[in-house]
């Protein structure tokens, strides 16, 4: 569809219209502490990478006071809203936990024909997150939580969701391009990869070390996909870099780094994977890029197979097994051909996300098969795992106590992880939250 119709509907005092200020960017619907303070249906332009919606804010929905002809009036103009909606996003509050309407509200929304969105507001901190799985038992899918006031907690995952199937507005698709940085030492080649890709001299490409001086962006479209190449300095150890224009070429190539959505490591295959090569790709790592190691100048190399130049690489630097390899010549082309396809395979699974409840089960049979060693006689504990953001994939698990964790089952978690969902040329981060104790546990 071009356009989408969206109804925010909940109980009162839940965040709806703190939700659409939110989305909208402006304070234009009317926020306050007072419940009910949302009468009747407003109506809101949206847009969220170039997809346009329209946003419908309703009152506050109280199913059980049939005397109010307020009460009443809100809850016509909230199913009037629900009629005209594509989609209705239903919210509900994380802090206060669920409440009687709240069941009752999912009942009546069970029983329309409209896809739900389950919204979980006021989850400002990453360590509350787990207090939204309690509102599974609504049975109306997987909860998304987010903080409707500080803009956090999965807002922009949330508008991912609710326009994946609005067109694109063709008039501005600049974001959508993939942004891949060249990086690697001085003279491994970065330019004459660049060039080689876009058939044109566009970077000047020397044997002496250090002549791109500053990042070069260029723009090419490749199977109706856009990508933005971006030719970076080439980064020298510190001790050997001078200050002044060379300092500040290497400050723009990690800046180039921070926001690409893909780094190409080049790295000369004639020389091998250098000290300086492995930091490069810990600072690739680090800063949450996707990564393709490319060996340049793989012509050069003679009576050598890939899988064993791979398994040399893996055994120099197990930390990169999970990025993607590949053997080209900027020189002869071989396989420059791939650089496009896998910058495109990195980037969607830096931008992949997992369902709340099969990232559970498959966490919950890892530790089925292995569980953790106990420490004095305690055992660790794993609550509720999720994941709070994508680029990278960013996940959560809640567990009892954190001394009781270790650095070597953290590892076998990562590992069980990438082996059933892949992630394949990208970082992730898994963090682990001690769940704290709420009233009534015991």
């Amino acid at each position: 569809m071009k356009e989408k119709i969206i109804a925010v509907v909940g109980r009162p005092n839940v965040g709806k219209s703190t939700l659409v200020n939110r989305i909208i960017g402006s304070r234009k619907s009317i926020v306050d502490d007072m419940a009910g303070v949302t009468r009747d249906r407003i109506y809101f332009d949206a847009e969220w990478q170039d997809k346009k919606f329209t946003l419908i804010d309703t009152g506050g929905i109280i199913t059980d006071d049939n005397e109010s002809e307020f009460v009443k009036n809100i809850f016509t103009q909230a199913q009037i809203a629900m009629n005209e909606a594509d989609l209705i996003l239903f919210v509900v509050d994380g802090k206060s936990g669920l409440s009687p309407y709240d069941k009752d509200i999912a009942n009546i929304l069970r029983q329309s024909d409209k896809k739900v969105l389950l919204v979980v507001n006021k989850i400002d901190d990453i360590a509350q997150i787990g207090d939204a799985s309690e509102f599974y038992t609504l049975s109306l899918g997987e909860p998304m939580a987010v903080s409707a006031l500080h803009g956090s907690g999965g807002i922009g995952d949330l508008l991912d969701v609710i326009t994946q199937d609005i067109e694109r507005d063709e008039e501005n698709l600049e974001d959508e391009a993939i942004k891949i940085a060249i990086v690697g030492k001085p003279n491994a080649g970065k330019s004459s990869i660049l060039n080689r890709l876009l058939k044109q001299e566009r970077a000047i490409v020397s044997n002496i070390s250090g002549t791109t001086r500053d990042s070069i962006n260029s723009e090419i479209t490749i199977d109706e996909q856009d990508y933005v190449l971006i030719d970076t300095a080439g980064i020298r150890k510190k001790s050997k870099v001078d200050f002044g224009i060379e300092a500040f070429a290497i400050d723009r190539a990690l800046r180039s780094i921070r926001e690409a959505d893909v780094a190409l490591l080049v790295i000369d295959s004639t020389e091998g994977l250098t000290d300086q090569d492995k930091k490069i790709a810990q600072t690739i790592e680090e800063a949450g890029c996707g990564i393709i190691v490319a060996f340049n100048k793989w012509d050069l190399v003679k009576n050598v197979q890939t899988h064993d130049f791979e398994q040399k690489i893996e055994q120099d630097a197990p930390f990169l097994n999970y990025a993607e390899k590949i053997f080209i010549s900027a020189k002869t082309g071989q396989r420059l051909d791939r650089i496009f396809k896998e910058a495109k395979k990195v980037a969607d699974e830096r931008n992949k996300r997992i369902q709340t409840g099969i990232l559970n089960k498959v966490i919950n049979d890892s530790i089925a098969i292995n569980p953790p060693v106990s420490v004095h006689g305690k055992m660790l504990r794993v609550y509720y795992t999720t994941q709070v953001k994508t680029k990278p994939p960013t996940f959560v698990i809640f567990i009892n106590n954190l001394n009781l964790l270790k650095d070597s089952y953290k590892r076998y978690l990562t590992k069980k992880m990438r082996e059933t969902f892949g992630f394949f040329g990208t970082p992730i981060r898994i963090n682990f939250r001690e769940k704290k104790k709420q009233k009534g546990d015991k």
